[in-house]
């Protein structure tokens, strides 16, 4: 073989050892890098620039160095994480456990799986994608995404610490409710055709490939389905985080007690659409929930606005747009701000 034949091969694939150390090495960056965050945030906003604690543009800056970095992290992490079970598990598998289910059946289960999730609304973006990409039908996906971030394992231990297993309870069952009925709805519209087009070019493209894989190309597999969705969704994650960032350091807590402490008509879907622009996992507005209950809010208007955030945060929408058209996202606020609506109201009036 001369010089001019050798150059025309590919090049040689690295030994097993070395990847597996690469990805090992690799997988313990993703963790040191999550843990330093916080740290990293809290010394950029408050040493490097001087923003001093406590301030509006201080608080917004460092909810900014800090939820951006995390959530990219987690939307690759879980990015990899699917998409390496998917190698696994074909898409016919995947559609048998969920899309096979009667209406209704998939979605209480798209929603039970959304509970033992602890992901806020927009790291559960990922898993949403994954399940549309497999061919699970798009109400029960919607089921996942609304469980998800709404009902969180330590909001509930919070809520039962803070006002006892009632409240506990209300909340689980209301946002379960919420999940499966607005799921059901959504998928009796048949709007797929409102998800963007490369999201079925990728499930086209994954029902082709059905060989056998060795870990190894399972793994780059993987790696290439992070490359290629972070590239298409990071712009509109940083641009929601800097919404959710700015509302954060400038919206006053009495602002939003003036509101829902208010025992009129407009005080539920008032505190809906006040909690849809902000951004905070269910654990994090719960300290919000106390100070406006001690302020004399009522326990159905709390409830609503606090679904509201922590469901239909700005930040989020703002990455779905990237994977669904405006008619869709439209369809799914618009049902998930009625559905929590009428839970306000039904818990004004019986509790």
């Amino acid at each position: 073989m001369n010089q001019s034949q050798a150059s025309l091969l590919p090049p040689p694939r690295p030994s097993a050892g070395r990847f597996y150390l690469a990805i090992g090495a690799a997988a313990a960056a993703w963790v040191a890098a999550y843990l330093l965050i916080q740290p990293l945030a809290d010394w950029l906003a408050f040493s490097m620039f001087g923003f001093a604690r406590g301030s509006r543009l201080g608080d917004a800056a460092a909810f900014f160095l800090y939820d951006t970095p995390k959530i990219l992290l987690l939307l690759s992490g879980m990015i990899f994480l699917v998409s390496l079970l998917r190698t696994f598990f074909p898409p016919e598998r995947t559609r048998a456990l969920l899309g096979g289910k009667r209406e209704g059946a998939g979605n209480i289960l798209a929603a039970m799986l959304g509970i033992v999730t602890p992901f806020c609304s927009c790291s559960a973006v990922p898993l949403f994608i994954g399940f549309v990409e497999s061919g699970i039908p798009l109400g029960v996906t919607f089921s996942f995404l609304i469980a998800a971030p709404t009902i969180n394992e330590v909001a509930v231990v919070m809520l039962f610490g803070l006002f006892g297993w009632k409240v506990a309870g209300v909340y689980i069952v209301s946002g379960l409710a919420i999940a499966i009925l607005a799921g059901v709805i959504i998928g009796r519209l048949k709007m797929e055709r409102y998800v963007e087009d490369f999201v079925w070019q990728m499930q086209k493209r994954n029902d082709l490939e059905a060989e056998k894989l060795d870990l190894p190309m399972r793994i780059r597999r993987a790696l290439a389905s992070v490359r290629e969705i972070v590239a298409r969704v990071w712009p509109y994650v940083v641009v929601g985080i800097a919404v959710g960032a700015g509302i954060h350091g400038y919206v006053p807590e009495s602002a939003l007690a003036g509101i829902m402490g208010k025992q009129a008509w407009w005080s539920v879907p008032a505190a809906v659409l006040l909690g849809i622009p902000l951004y905070s996992n269910a654990a994090g507005v719960i300290p919000i929930v106390s100070a406006l209950m001690e302020k004399g809010a009522s326990l159905g208007t709390v409830l609503a606005f606090m679904m509201s955030v922590v469901g239909l945060s700005l930040p989020e929408l703002i990455i779905l747009r990237r994977v669904l058209k405006p008619p869709l996202i439209a369809v799914f606020v618009g049902v998930i701000a009625v559905a929590i609506i009428l839970t306000g109201y039904l818990f004004n009036a019986v509790i």
